[in-house]
């Protein structure tokens, strides 16, 4: 069978790689004239979606990317020295098996595992999918294929085009994430740097492999903007109004707005849609539930979705009607418990009172002080909430290698 993906960032290969190892046809079509190299941001790989990297053979790969973050600093007004946490012991409490990763690093380690198998178009999209598997790009000749899959994130093309007028059940959280690349100078080797205060929050991270640093910022407006994802310029201007002043090592990272590389802006927004298919196609990833950028474990979810689909297809002989139906039964409990959990993240992470900051901080504070195995047996009572990603279980798919 032929299927066609959209999407070239971390589910598009993870679902291209499982569907030719199970004997699919596979061609992956991406927007971007190559593989993504957008600054990107630091993202959290769980123990489910380890167990799948270690499968394709790439965990010692994943691993030589790690971030190296041992420690977080945080300042905050009012607080005469910082506050100092110990990363290591707070990840220790999320997940027995984890590991901070650029996000852009585990695109290309994902792309690389499979690339040499599978088609990857690169500088086109889709600009219609018929009932019959027959879809129109906007370069390349028009081609018919069995199943279509959108793999490309919160903005989605497939799902415009396939779910119409009910591709946009979405629900903002609040806040907006930005991320630049500034220069590697700026940041600690190993320490993540952070300046927080009333609905807003502003961080500097770098790792070894890195020639630059990434400064994060997480805010909610003072007031309402009007907000297009295309307009850089516009969301510059937001993030200096929001952060000019907060301090002089954030001014010196807004400083470099006007010559970064790299500049990211997207607003935390979670999907709502009840089912992820429709017909022929199928939704991945963000692409289907963003439980929200930088709050949900999105990329977790992404690897996971993106291994079910291709073992519930193959399980399903490519039907479309049942593979599709059984990937949603396995990933609906996942997705909900993400959703909620990415709400309350928001939350916390974006005080939005002086005693809401100042609350902040302790709970990371005490994770430092307490034994690791303590803090891991405390957090591992939680199912729902900090170790919902660990609890994620993830079916046994039969080895179908071509």
């Amino acid at each position: 069978m032929k299927v066609l993906i959209q999407g070239a960032s971390i589910a598009g290969p993870v679902a291209a790689y499982w569907l030719h190892r199970r004997g699919f046809d596979v061609t992956v079509v991406e927007r971007a004239p190559q593989l993504r190299k957008t600054g990107g941001h630091a993202i959290d790989l769980f123990g489910p979606a380890m167990d799948i990297a270690e499968s394709m053979g790439i965990l010692d790969q994943v691993m030589a990317h790690a971030t190296g973050t041992k420690t977080i600093t945080f300042h905050r007004p009012g607080a005469r020295r910082p506050t100092h946490i110990d990363y290591r012991k707070l990840s220790s409490a999320l997940s027995d098996r984890h590991v901070e990763i650029m996000r852009d690093d585990l695109s290309q380690i994902f792309y690389d595992a499979g690339k040499d198998a599978v088609e990857y178009l690169f500088d086109d999209h889709l600009t219609d999918i018929g009932e019959d598997g027959a879809v129109t790009f906007a370069h390349h000749a028009s081609q018919r294929f069995d199943l279509v899959i959108g793999a490309d994130g919160l903005h989605s093309g497939v799902r415009q085009l396939a779910f119409g007028d009910d591709s946009g059940n979405q629900e903002f959280l609040g806040a907006y994430l930005c991320v630049l690349s500034v220069p590697k100078s700026l940041a600690v080797d190993g320490e993540m740097i952070g300046f927080v205060d009333v609905d807003r929050t502003a961080m500097i991270y770098t790792a070894d492999h890195l020639v630059d640093a990434r400064a994060v910022f997480i805010f909610r407006p003072v007031k309402d903007f009007r907000y297009d994802h295309r307009d850089s310029a516009g969301q510059q201007r937001q993030l200096c109004d929001r952060f000019a002043g907060m301090s002089a090592e954030v001014d010196r990272w807004l400083d470099e707005l006007g010559r970064t590389p790299a500049f990211y802006f997207d607003a935390v927004t979670q999907l709502q849609l009840t089912s992820w298919s429709r017909g022929r196609v199928a939704l991945v990833g963000d692409a289907g539930y963003c439980p929200g950028p930088a709050v949900g474990g999105s990329t977790s979810l992404a690897v996971i979705g993106a291994y079910v689909l291709a073992g519930e297809l193959h399980r399903a002989s490519g039907d479309p009607t049942v593979g599709f139906d059984a990937y949603e039964r396995v990933m609906h409990e996942p997705v909900i418990g993400a959703r909620a959990l990415a709400k309350s993240v928001a939350r916390s992470i974006l005080p939005s009172s002086r005693l809401g900051v100042r609350a902040l901080i302790p709970a990371g504070q005490l994770i430092s002080v307490l034994p690791t195995p303590l803090t891991a047996m405390l957090a591992g009572l939680n199912s729902k909430g900090l170790r919902l990603y660990d609890s994620i279980e993830v079916p046994q798919y039969a080895s179908a290698d071509v």
